[in-house]
């Protein structure tokens, strides 16, 4: 006995990869684990033209939610995904401190801080600040041509 199927119900299409998340506590190593989580992801998604810009950004974030975001006994939750039509990367920090983060607008001169929200406005395509019950949503997107 033989059993055909019929292509008209058949969905031909790859499934979009999963959306990927990590919680990092308050301490110094979530960073660099960040950023290994952040390249892996991409990697694994085929998006490496603009993987250093996307690694750059996810470090800034990162750092900002430690210093600025995260109380102590706290952590951050870093969430990546693709945007619609594969063509790019969202990438979403959360974390539960006050305020909302802004690019400076003039230089600190020698003060090595504050440039990271520069740095992130720079490199990304979109980027923007999301409030949430407690805390925040730093979040930017890029543009990345897949491989």
């Amino acid at each position: 006995m033989t059993t055909e199927r019929d292509p008209r119900h058949v969905n031909n299409e790859t499934p979009p990869p999963s959306p990927r998340e990590r919680f990092y506590r308050r301490e110094r190593r979530s960073v660099p684990a960040a950023r290994a989580f952040a390249r892996e992801a991409l990697d694994d998604w085929g998006l490496r033209a603009r993987a250093d810009d996307v690694v750059l950004c996810v470090s800034e974030l990162a750092t900002n939610a430690l210093l600025h975001g995260v109380p102590p006994g706290r952590g951050f939750l870093l969430k990546l995904g693709l945007l619609p039509g594969r063509d790019g990367v969202r990438v979403e920090v959360h974390d539960s401190g006050d305020g909302v983060p802004a690019v400076p607008l003039e230089s600190h001169g020698s003060d090595e801080g504050g440039r990271g929200l520069l740095l992130v406005s720079e490199l990304a395509d979109k980027w923007g600040v999301t409030e949430r019950g407690p805390g925040k949503v730093v979040w930017f997107e890029c543009v990345v041509p897949a491989d």
